[in-house]
């Protein structure tokens, strides 16, 4: 009788082992896949933040379209040595676009028929960490867009 015992124990230990051996995997497959859209999540804010702080500028002055992508690309300052501060280097133009749309006539502000407004469009190639989905999606990079525009307030007048 305990030799029945002892065997129905053994099979048992091996069912487990076989049981974790099949849903670790498909665990980690799932932890990875959270913490690679949560990374995603976090960029796109950056993104955000930085065409909002552009189009702020912009609606203050819109004719100076290089201090609007230089306030667009340093929100996040960087120290020299800093080990983490944002997944996306603005500053970096290879990777990093900033497109600037002003419509509108100078001079002319906002009117009952037309609002003049700045867009500035922050897009960034977020690489993808978890494994297959380069695979699945053609691509090992998603290409993320944070946009923002602003009423033109103060145009400058010549």
């Amino acid at each position: 009788m305990n030799a029945n015992r002892f065997k129905r124990s053994k099979h048992k230990k091996g069912q487990s082992l076989v049981e974790v051996a099949i849903s670790l995997p498909v665990i980690l497959l799932i932890l990875l896949g959270t913490f690679d859209f949560g990374m995603a999540l976090f960029s796109y804010s950056i993104l955000r933040d930085a065409a909002q702080e552009g189009a702020l500028y912009a609606s203050f002055n819109p004719g100076n379209k290089v201090q609007i992508e230089n306030r667009a690309r340093n929100i996040l300052p960087r120290q020299e040595g800093e080990v983490f501060s944002s997944p996306v280097d603005l500053r970096n133009t290879e990777t990093v676009s900033v497109e600037i749309k002003v419509k509108g006539k100078s001079c002319q502000g906002v009117t009952k028929d037309v609002a003049n407004y700045v867009e500035v469009r922050v897009s960034y190639d977020y690489p993808i960490v978890m494994p297959f989905t380069g695979d699945i999606v053609g691509s090992d990079t998603i290409r993320l867009t944070g946009s923002a525009s602003n009423v033109i307030l103060q145009p400058p007048c010549e």
